[in-house]
């Protein structure tokens, strides 16, 4: 099997070099308990048998300042892959986008819409402000993949945007927040089905996609999976440890998500696992 893990973070020790300012002015509770930097990121994807993973800009200890980030991709070109934050509402946002993957490498940019809490508020009125609309331009025709994090009550909002760039490639962290209230039949689901039109769209999933689940009264886990996959394809499917945000080691949450998509076809499973992740972010798994 090889792996490709879609959402990590990193922290550096030197907040000299690397000040922190995080978005929505309050540090998470895991940049304070629990960092690691990019070499303990690494050494976490040996531990755990990783090929490569996505280093996601850690936005609520550094928020748009991408650099610490940037200076791990040019350490570990083979290993990582870089998602950057940029204000998405300011003047400079495509020359600011353009600055961090054309000059530092990023393979991929992220925003936060929602994300349950008033730490970090919503941009503007969200993912359709209009404001945004010269970085959907951008992102669509230099086919960067943007993860956007949001609630599935979010999805007409961002149908409208893809209604406006069909071809854009979107990664959906936490698998979009699925809403699996009340349980089977599971109408509420029907909020993210609605994107599923877009073949751009894909669904991280990972633990807090997962504890969600598990959290909501009459939810089966499995089910919720067989459903979702049934509406996007396993091809549109790609796991992410969340590692360190989520307690435990890399290996140990990458055990834990395997062990649910465990009812996946081989062939499946490998894709969700690394496939999918290697094609969306063209570089190649397997070849360590």
């Amino acid at each position: 099997m090889h792996y490709f893990d879609t959402h990590t973070h990193a922290i550096s020790p030197d907040t000299g070099a690397y000040p922190s300012k995080p978005l929505g002015g309050t540090h998470s509770e895991w940049s304070q308990q629990r960092p690691v930097d990019a070499d303990q990121l690494v050494r976490s994807l040996d531990a755990a048998g990783v090929e490569r993973a996505a280093l996601v800009q850690a936005s609520t200890f550094y928020g748009f300042d991408n650099r610490y980030a940037a200076d791990a991709l040019a350490r570990f070109p083979d290993r990582l892959v870089g998602v950057c934050s940029v204000d998405f509402l300011a003047d400079s946002a495509v020359e600011n986008l353009r600055y961090w993957v054309e000059d530092r490498g990023f393979g991929g940019v992220r925003i936060r819409v929602s994300d349950g809490t008033t730490k970090v508020p919503t941009p503007g009125s969200g993912v359709s402000d209009a404001r945004m609309e010269a970085v959907w331009d951008y992102v669509t025709a230099q086919r960067i993949p943007v993860c956007i994090q949001m609630h599935s009550k979010d999805a007409p909002k961002l149908a409208d945007v893809l209604d406006a760039h069909p071809g854009m490639t979107v990664l959906l962290d936490h698998a979009g927040r699925p809403n699996a209230a009340g349980g089977a039949p599971y109408e509420h689901l029907d909020e993210l089905g609605q994107l599923a039109r877009f073949e751009g769209v894909h669904l991280k999933v990972t633990p807090p996609a997962l504890r969600r689940l598990d959290d909501e009264p009459g939810a089966d886990v499995t089910e919720v999976l067989r459903r979702l996959v049934g509406m996007f394809g396993a091809e549109r499917l790609m796991w992410g440890s969340n590692f360190p945000a989520s307690a435990g080691s890399l290996a140990g949450l990458r055990d834990g998500i395997e062990a649910r998509l465990s009812w996946l076809e081989g062939a499946d499973r490998a894709a969700v696992l690394g496939g999918n992740a290697a094609r969306v972010y063209g570089v190649a798994v397997g070849a360590r």
